[in-house]
């Protein structure tokens, strides 16, 4: 923009040099053509410098009024550019009509197109381990908390119901069982997760104790005097029980347990008592103490597992996400109606969001141009309009001597009739 300011400088610097050039020589015709022709430049440079200066600060630093325009309204452009952006362009016809003219899985397809089976194994160990990193024993505090709060504020029944049946359609329910039972059957083998579980026995044990009557109460007394009822050995078979499920694939408990799932989900729909005993005893869990420590070790479990992977040069998480990615993949780049719908889904969400979302879109434009301030407004604009605004301070000057100019051929004319 120096380059442009000095241009307009020069220029009206030469028109008051031809003034003071034709000055000696105003008498004769021509020569007080060209003064006009100069002074009027003159006048039209300097007008214009002023117009242009009085738009960011006040010219000669004097109290002009109606100078310093845009410090001095810098709130309500502000709220002028966001109330513009949000209730004119950022509309939803706007957006659906953008939108309209991209394809937004072909986009997606050509992407994955350029990437490989190993490009996705290197990236996804990548970002596994970044994620292994980020969580701490308070970051694991925080998801767990955050997490029986959803489940508290939410009826569990339907959630139940659908993840069953989306497990059972995509025959993930064996797979399920299979990765429970392993899981169980390993964290039962540590001592503090172990100790965890005979604490939820002995709180499951208490509260059925409460619910009998006297002498069914005193027989659990009697087979606990006579070691009958142990947590120790209640906890010994249940170890026991997990590991022969875990080896055998043809268990009976096995079947029982996939045709106890798929009664259950179909119970969790239709009877209502279910939903209600079952949110009972979701809220009755979720605040057992016992409970919070057996989350909180398997969380724990979990994070030394994962990392412990994640470390191994042939990690069986990173190649189990990397082959589900890779699927996505060639699933997108070859089913053209998998895109037509992915397109069409895109498309609704952000049309939905935008819709959702107008009023607090508006504000954040609003805030983000008053965040500029009025100096890095001046700056923001000078940086990107000083060369045109520098320009008109040239075409003042020429517009305004060739006014001048003809007015004073016109002023000749007139004389000479």
């Amino acid at each position: 923009m120096k380059g442009q300011r000095r241009l307009a400088l020069g220029v009206l610097l030469g028109a008051a040099l031809l003034a003071v050039a034709a000055f000696p020589v105003r008498e004769t015709w021509w020569g007080g053509w060209i003064l006009a022709v100069a002074e009027a430049g003159v006048v039209g440079g300097l007008a214009d410098w002023f117009a242009v200066t009085a738009i960011f600060r006040r010219p000669l630093g004097l109290p002009i009024p109606h100078t310093a325009l845009i410090p001095h309204n810098w709130e309500l452009m502000a709220e002028r550019v966001g109330v513009m952006v949000g209730g004119r362009v950022l509309t939803k016809d706007y957006v659906r009509d953008e939108l309209a003219r991209v394809d937004v899985a072909d986009l997606l397809a050509r992407g994955a197109e350029r990437v490989s089976r190993a490009d996705l194994e290197r990236a996804t160990r990548l970002i596994a381990r970044w994620a292994s990193e980020q969580i701490t024993p308070a970051t694991t505090a925080e998801l767990l908390s955050r997490g029986r709060r959803a489940l508290a504020a939410e009826p569990v029944a339907p959630l139940l119901a659908a993840a069953l049946g989306v497990a059972r359609r995509q025959g993930w329910d064996q797979r399920m069982l299979d990765g429970a039972l392993a899981v169980l059957a390993g964290a039962m083998e540590r001592p503090e997760f172990r100790e965890a579980v005979a604490d939820v026995v002995d709180d499951l044990l208490t509260r059925y104790r409460e619910r009998l009557g006297v002498y069914p109460r005193i027989l659990m007394g009697l087979a606990e005097v006579v070691g009958l009822l142990d947590r120790e050995r209640l906890v010994t078979a249940l170890h026991t029980g997990l590991r022969e499920v875990a080896k055998d694939r043809d268990h009976p408990l096995r079947r029982q347990a996939i045709e106890v799932l798929a009664d259950l989900e179909r119970r969790l729909t239709d009877d209502a008592g279910l939903a209600a005993r079952v949110e009972a005893a979701k809220v009755e869990l979720l605040s057992s103490p016992a409970l919070a420590a057996l989350l909180d070790d398997a969380a724990g479990a979990v994070t030394r597992a994962l990392r412990a992977d994640l470390a191994h040069p042939r990690s069986e998480l990173a190649a189990w996400l990397a082959d589900r990615l890779d699927r996505a993949r060639v699933a997108l780049v070859s089913d053209a109606e998998l895109r037509r719908e992915i397109d069409a889904w895109a498309k609704a969400q952000v049309g939905a969001l935008v819709e959702r979302h107008h009023d607090r879109l508006a504000a954040f434009i609003e805030n983000g141009v008053r965040a500029l301030g009025p100096e890095g407004a001046v700056r923001l604009i000078e940086e990107h309009a000083g060369d045109d605004l520098q320009y008109i301070r040239v075409n003042g000057t020429v517009v305004g001597g060739l006014a001048g100019g003809a007015i004073y051929g016109v002023h000749l004319l007139l004389r000479w009739l």
